[in-house]
């Protein structure tokens, strides 16, 4: 998984794999979810990211890879 943060546009883009996106749903003003040709979900992609998140910090938890807290 990928977090990429665009400034320039204040968008956040979640890749979830590595897969091709073959179709794109918007599920919310400005939040985008892209799937792979079988329907699988492959990235999310969230506009005008930090009005609706908070982007200062990220925490890993119980997930199969090194926990921590990272901060901007």
């Amino acid at each position: 998984m990928k977090l990429n943060y665009h400034k320039d546009t204040d968008s956040l883009y979640i890749d979830l794999s590595s897969k091709p996106s073959a179709e794109s749903r918007e599920i919310s003003e400005g939040i985008i979810l892209d799937f792979d040709a079988k329907g699988d979900i492959v990235g999310i992609d969230i506009d005008n990211a930090s009005r609706k998140i908070n982007l200062k910090e990220v925490i890993l938890n119980k997930i199969p890879a090194e926990s921590g807290i990272l901060t901007a």
